[in-house]
């Protein structure tokens, strides 16, 4: 699917420069007080902030369209440090937490047990604060309900053979391009609904 991205906040980002820029130009020529000086210095550190911020939101973006492109879709849980600290923290849908990269992975391919061909090859929407400190990203998430599920005590649920899509969010919370915090969301009814197990 084809992402058109329009980013307002780099094109403000290039007009203020250019505003900057040409007013710092006008005022060397006609001479100005330290403290017009100063202000100039002051945007120029801002400006040097939010391009920097900017940046670090493009890499961690990009490494989260690698995360679920390619880790999670084909499985390469040993891939996964490369976005996920050691000790990462992540909230679930139904509203408990866990700790730990290893339980992460666990707990991820637990999905796939039931669904093998569970992936995620499509983000509408993606986006993130000037620091790039946290990123959100909706994701379709898909695949079909064809082999048994576990649900404990040595007993399965037999596949249904259907097909699952529905949208899903992951807000991350991210440090030195590592998240060391993630939330997941999605509607779980209509997960199980999908996958033929709701009423």
């Amino acid at each position: 699917m084809k992402r058109n991205t329009f980013n307002f906040n780099a094109i403000a980002m290039v007009l203020t420069i250019a505003a900057t820029v040409t007013f710092s130009n006008v005022s060397a020529q006609m001479g100005h007080s330290k403290a017009l000086q100063a202000k100039i210095d002051s945007m120029t550190i801002v400006l040097k902030k939010y391009a920097e911020g900017e940046a670090t939101l493009k890499k961690n973006l990009v490494k989260f369209d690698t995360l679920d492109f390619t880790v999670f879709t084909n499985q390469e849980w040993v891939r996964l440090h490369e976005s996920h600290s050691k000790d990462i923290k992540v909230n679930w849908p139904d509203g408990h937490f866990t700790t730990g990269i290893e339980k992460h992975i666990a707990d991820l391919s637990a999905m796939f047990v039931y669904a093998p061909d569970t992936r995620i090859k499509q983000h509408p929407i993606r986006f993130g604060n000037n620091t790039g400190e946290w990123t959100c990203v909706m994701g379709i998430m898909e695949g079909t309900f064809t082999k048994p599920m576990p649900i404990g005590n040595g007993q399965f649920i037999q596949p249904t053979g259907k097909s699952f899509k529905l949208p899903m969010c992951t807000i991350g919370h991210w440090k030195n391009g590592i998240m060391f915090e993630e939330s997941l969301f999605w509607d779980n009814q209509t997960y199980m609904t999908q996958l033929g197990l709701g009423k």
